[in-house]
């Protein structure tokens, strides 16, 4: 099996490029990219939806972004230690008849000794807003720019 560093245990840093890796991949809306950071029998819990191994993580993220059209997130750690990471994040999209939403929630991810996540446990929470009310208007082809503000810094 390839290492998919960083490897834990993380560090302040390491913790932060793993979520910065997790966030570019997710932002590029492409199942198969992402399914590739999680181990091959990898489980989730997405909201109310349990998923295991890389297949349903494609299948899932195939309809998460059929629904949720002009997708931007953002991650942030929140806490680390040893091979588990806690990361916040929220992301903005709209549904196919134009209605805007934001998502917040927090992450759990555990990861084997590849680097690869073998846990993933997500606690979602969605707000409805207006186009005139979006945060995140940066590029899709690309990852979100350095000098876009984080979290934090958004207040969120």
């Amino acid at each position: 099996m390839n290492d998919r560093p960083p490897l834990p245990p993380f560090t302040a840093e390491t913790a932060a490029q793993k979520a910065r890796a997790a966030e570019d991949a997710w932002n590029s809306c492409d199942p198969e990219r992402v399914s590739l950071a999680y181990t091959p029998d990898s489980r989730w819990r997405n909201r109310d939806t349990f998923v295991h191994g890389r297949d349903e993580i494609v299948a899932f993220l195939q309809q998460k972004w059929a629904r949720e059209l002009e997708y931007r997130l953002i991650k942030e750690v929140w806490t680390y230690a040893g091979n588990r990471i806690a990361v916040r994040f929220v992301y903005e999209s709209h549904d196919a008849d134009g209605r805007w939403s934001r998502s917040h929630g927090n992450e759990n991810w555990e990861f084997d000794e590849h680097g690869l996540m073998s846990r993933r446990h997500a606690s979602i929470n969605d707000i409805a807003i207006d186009e005139a009310d979006r945060l995140f208007h940066w590029d899709r082809t690309a990852p979100r720019p350095a000098d876009h503000p984080g979290l934090t810094e958004l207040g969120l």
